[in-house]
């Protein structure tokens, strides 16, 4: 029977062939004689080979690496790193005469066809190696007809006459596919035996080679059983062509472990976090590092070999990251996200942008560290920042408690909000007012700078590839000069919080956030180094009182409660959006700059009454910019700045000039005693004098008379009586403390200015300044008449 069954078969493999070589000569048969003939036609020329694609390796500041990037998993080797008896295995799977043909083997073809007909399933390859390097290289997406045989025969012909076996056979070694997204021998070698190419083994070769005919058919992960029936039939080829005996063939087969997982090397980490996932974001959309269209950057960034050396520090990163866990897990869903910066460069040192990946969960590779959230009084921090740009002075005064009012839009109509919060003085804009951020004070101080100006200097402080000025509202909703601003009504990320920061902690020195140091191409040349001298984007004097005021934050304000003890020099602003929305810390050293918010990433949601939170720190559980955001982003700096040497910054310069009082025209009026004595108010010197005519106060500079909208009339909190006007012509009646003159030429600062150096409206501190709808009791408003 045995017999019978070899008989038909060896019948039926000479009928086959016969018709298949008499099928092939009468399809190619004419192509073959034109390409015989192509010195009387247009030649056949043998095309030019694309780079081999390389994977790119990122490193953080201590070359550690921390990301790979490819499209493939593909690594080039040369041909001297392989073993040899790898090579000697491959061949004889693939091509056993492959040093003695040139470029096809006929011989061969028939014998793999006989094989394969013999055998249940294929054993041997019907192309030779060169064959299978012009498959790949040269005829992808060309119809298997006739015509593409006899171009693979033809264009392997060539191109054994133009290259050496060696390089033939190290361009086969480095582009043949080997399943599970790896191209080439060092990668297959990484993905299924985390080694490097010159550690395989001959088994381990021999196994590989098994792939090459069908990587997802034979693929170890996914189909196991067919992955060890091929690889039995690739030990039976070892012994044939005297690799290994027949024992050592059949105790492989029954015995050999083949790869159950996708592994990777030691050294290599392929795990995404928020940096790298953000670092391959900003290279392929937001910069032309690595070209000028995305599709140039991707080829670059994925099949370039790049070595990019990053800002990341590992040890920070780490902190941050369980600084992140001081936030008690909750089911609300409130969660935290950190960026640290090197104050005096902008690099990234660390980013959080939650509780970590979770690709599998729905928003679960959400980065809020990139994510515009309401600022609440953090923004307050470049407010006071770009007042003193402005020419106002640390003890300046303004009017910090409430309640005040200001205009608002509902659904489109302009209406007015009071806001009632009550704390705050009228006293100077870099100490209470500032320590303990009072919204009306800083309501008030941010219409006096003029809200178009709140707005440039935002953009200038905290400009990066993630917000800046002219943005389409597409990528980013712009920062608006809204009448609640100070209060933080606008959006900004952690990113952009730690990139104005930054420019305040630095001197006014403003360098855009970073990931990237160098950049090495595959040939090992520099392509990039990062070189930004920074702009000026805060005046130097400017910066520094606004560092004095914020200190002031950490030891007296809001801050105290969790930071006063802090050991070295530090300055901030806490942050608590309306209902306690959001919440933040931001701030740093002359070293360090950190932002950290704390908030729900799907909306909202009041930070008040979370069971969690009440138990872990009481007060009713309500978060705010002085609890888990200072918290954290203690934890984060402490650990940062410990060995770092001791750094302050210089001293604040003297004033230039007497404290004024600043104030809001339209809704304060300022004037001048023209007789008596004026009552003392807060906020007044005590220098004013009778005059028996009418008279002016020094004031500071002023703009033009031009008056826009500005913050509306009442203040519902004060006592004062309506004011009374008279007309006088220098005289005093006998039932008044004091007649008054109006200031006149102090009106608000025009939309079209945006000189962030034009002085804000104020005056002395011995001229009256009062709510424009009433005056001090026994006080009479006066105007000269000639």
């Amino acid at each position: 029977m045995q017999r019978l069954a070899w008989t038909f078969r060896f019948v039926a493999v000479i009928a086959a062939g016969a018709l298949l070589l008499t099928g092939v000569t009468m399809g190619i048969g004419p192509r073959l004689w034109r390409i015989a003939n192509a010195h009387e036609q247009v030649p056949v020329e043998l095309p030019e080979f694309t780079p081999l694609s390389q994977r790119t390796v990122v490193y953080d500041v201590d070359n550690r690496v921390i990301a790979v990037f490819e499209r493939e998993k593909t690594q080039p080797v040369s041909i001297d790193d392989v073993p040899d008896d790898v090579i000697a295995a491959l061949l004889a799977v693939e091509d056993t005469e492959y040093f003695s043909h040139h470029g096809v083997n006929v011989r061969g073809f028939l014998r793999a066809l006989l094989s394969n007909f013999a055998s249940d399933a294929p054993t041997q390859g019907a192309s030779t190696i060169t064959q299978q390097v012009v498959k790949n290289e040269f005829l992808a997406g060309l119809p298997r007809d006739g015509r593409y045989k006899a171009l693979q025969a033809h264009y392997a012909v060539m191109l054994e006459k133009r290259m050496t076996k060696g390089e033939i056979l190290e361009r086969y070694l480095n582009t043949v596919y080997f399943g599970n997204n790896a191209y080439g021998l060092q990668a297959a070698a990484e993905v299924y035996f985390g080694r490097r190419v010159d550690q395989l083994t001959l088994v381990q070769g021999a196994f590989l080679a098994g792939l090459v005919r069908s990587p997802t058919g034979y693929d170890p992960i996914r189909s196991p059983e067919p992955s060890r029936r091929r690889f039995a039939q690739v030990t039976t080829r070892l012994a044939k062509v005297g690799l290994i005996s027949v024992d050592e063939s059949e105790r492989l087969a029954d015995e050999w472990e083949i790869p159950y997982r996708v592994r990777t090397l030691s050294s290599i980490s392929t795990v995404p976090t928020y940096y790298t996932n953000s670092l391959r974001d900003y290279l392929l959309t937001r910069s032309t590092l690595l070209g000028v269209t995305e599709q140039e950057r991707a080829n670059l960034l994925y099949r370039g070999g790049l070595r990019i050396h990053t800002t990341l520090d590992v040890d920070i990163q780490r902190q941050a990251e369980t600084a992140r866990d001081i936030l008690p897990d909750n089911t609300t869903g409130i969660d935290a996200a950190v960026v640290t910066l090197d104050t005096s460069t902008g690099a990234i040192r660390a980013l959080v942008g939650g509780r970590g990946l979770r690709p599998d969960e729905p928003g679960g590779e959400v980065d809020m560290a990139f994510v515009p959230r309401q600022t609440g009084s953090s923004i307050k921090a470049f407010i006071l920042a770009a007042a003193y740009e402005a020419g106002a002075e640390i003890d300046d005064v303004i009017n910090g408690p409430g309640p005040c009012t200001v205009p608002d839009f509902v659904d489109g109509v302009q209406t007015t909000k009071t806001v009632t919060a009550t704390v705050g003085e009228v006293g100077p804009i870099g100490r209470r007012n500032t320590w303990e951020s009072t919204d009306c004070g800083f309501i008030r101080l941010s219409h006096a700078l003029g809200l178009h100006r709140v707005v440039d200097a935002v953009y200038r402080y905290a400009d990066s590839a993630y917000f800046h000025q002219g943005q389409s509202a597409e990528d980013r909703t712009p920062f608006l000069p809204l009448p609640l601003t100070a209060t933080g009504n606008n959006e900004m990320a952690p990113i952009d919080m730690a990139a104005g920061m930054q420019t305040i902690l630095n001197q006014g020195l403003h360098h855009q956030p970073y990931y990237v140091e160098w950049i090495d191409a595959a040939d090992g040349m520099r392509m990039y180094t990062h070189d930004d001298p920074g702009v000026q984007a805060l005046d130097a004097p400017a910066a520094l009182k606004t560092v004095e005021s914020l200190r002031g934050v950490l030891t007296d304000g809001t801050g105290a409660r969790n930071l006063s003890d802090i050991a070295y020099p530090a300055a901030g602003k806490t942050g608590t959006q309306y209902e306690n929305t959001n919440a933040w810390f931001v701030g740093g050293t002359p070293l360090l700059t950190t932002a950290v918010w704390v908030g729900d990433p799907d909306g909202y949601t009041p930070m008040v009454g979370i069971p969690e939170f009440e138990a872990e720190m009481g007060r009713g559980g309500k978060v705010q910019g002085a609890d888990y955001p200072a918290r954290i982003w203690e934890s984060v700096m402490n650990a940062a700045m410990l060995g770092l040497p001791a750094s302050d910054w210089p001293a604040v310069p003297s004033p230039a000039r007497t404290p004024a009082r600043l104030f809001v025209p339209g809704e304060e009026c300022a004037a001048t005693l023209v007789s008596g004595t004026l009552p003392l108010l807060p906020g007044m010197s005590t220098t004013s004098t009778s005059s028996s005519s009418s008279t002016s106060t020094t004031l500071a500079p002023t703009t033009t008379e031009t008056t826009i909208a500005t913050v509306p009339g009442t203040d519902p909190g004060s006592s004062l009586p309506p004011a009374t006007t008279t007309t006088s012509t220098s005289t005093t009646t006998s039932t008044t403390i004091a007649e008054v003159a109006p200031v006149s030429n102090v009106t608000t600062v025009p939309v079209d200015v945006i000189d962030p150096r034009a002085p804000m409206p104020s005056v002395a501190l011995d001229v009256l300044v009062y709510p424009c709808d009433r005056l001090p009791a026994s006080v009479v408003l006066v105007t000269e008449t000639t």
